[in-house]
């Protein structure tokens, strides 16, 4: 009996100091500031989306490969225009810009914004530093010269590119006296001829640009004749003459106006006109029915014909005479 008593004390004894233990952790647990709670795993760590643009970020423009995936967002990239990677294999495989941008019919979905002129420079002269490629479109602006004004004279040229750049814009100097600005159309006055360039530095500048080329425009022996230019027939692709479009004319040449409204569905020369705006409204149209150009140029110029009127080898680029 006395030694169940003696372990019983030294039973309480080993409570009642458990006991204390326990008390004063917990005293030190109310003590102690609250653990922070761990937040969700998709914040602790980035998304792979996330992480994507930024090493997108970090890494060089210059390192792309063709066929790779691409991390840069497409908002950075130009929303028109052929990949670096796919200019490159077809520069390397002798293919022109000009059948790129045709094959993946680039810059004719939206005509509007080849329109824009925001970039285009009036007067600047030729445009350094551009290639120019196979294809040049033209149009001129004139003014009224001699009795009335009736008779026309070139007061401004522009030439843009198969993918609408602007190649060359000019002021001219009319050679004839000025009797009629016909501003409301040609958008020309006696103001910009205060930095109008001479006639003869426009035309051999022009000749420069349109020599070897396939030049495209809309009645083009208007446009010549005011240049005092001539160019080869088989070179020449005249939206005013192509089959095609002659039901817009009702029985005459058809206007670029209608041209423009019925085919590309934009709205040209609601005012003065805008050579470099035409020049580009006569290239897309061009573009949009390059393949039946071609067909019609192959079927005139077809190769078993001997040079001459009409011939496989067109006259070369030259200045008309003066008469």
């Amino acid at each position: 009996m006395a030694e169940l008593s003696s372990n019983w004390k030294k039973l309480q004894a080993k409570l009642k100091a458990e006991s204390g233990s326990t008390t004063s952790l917990k005293r030190k647990s109310e003590l102690l500031p609250e653990p922070r709670q761990k937040k969700p795993k998709t914040s602790d760590r980035p998304s792979k989306k996330a992480s994507l643009d930024s090493k997108s970020k970090a890494a060089p423009p210059s390192r792309r490969t063709m066929g790779g995936v691409q991390s840069t967002k497409i908002e950075h990239q130009p929303k028109h225009g052929v990949s670096p990677s796919l200019a490159l294999w077809a520069a390397d495989n002798d293919i022109s810009a000009e059948s790129l941008a045709e094959a993946y019919n680039l810059g004719t979905k939206d005509p509007s914004l080849t329109l824009a002129s925001a970039k285009d420079k009036i007067n600047h002269g030729l445009t350094e530093g551009l290639e120019v490629g196979k294809y040049v479109a033209i149009d001129c602006e004139m003014v009224g010269v001699g009795p009335g004004g009736y008779e026309s004279a070139l007061a401004r040229v522009s030439i843009v590119d198969f993918h609408g750049n602007q190649v060359y814009d000019s002021y001219v100097k009319p050679k004839e006296r000025v009797t009629d600005w016909r501003t409301a159309v040609s958008g020309v006055s006696i103001k910009q001829m205060r930095f109008a360039r001479e006639f003869e530095e426009v035309q051999e500048e022009v000749a420069r640009i349109l020599e070897g080329r396939i030049l495209v425009g809309h009645d083009l022996k208007h446009d010549l004749d005011a240049l005092k230019l001539s160019h080869p027939f088989r070179d020449t692709r005249d939206t005013a003459k192509y089959h095609s479009f002659k039901k817009y004319g009702n029985g005459r040449k058809p206007a670029l106006r209608t041209l423009a409204q019925e085919i590309l569905g934009v709205e040209i020369q609601g005012g003065a006109h805008s050579s470099i705006e035409d020049a580009r409204v006569t290239m897309l149209l061009f573009r949009k029915h390059k393949s039946g150009f071609d067909v019609d140029h192959a079927n005139r110029y077809a190769p078993t014909q001997q040079n001459g009127q009409g011939g496989s080898k067109g006259k070369k680029f030259k200045k008309k005479r003066k008469t």
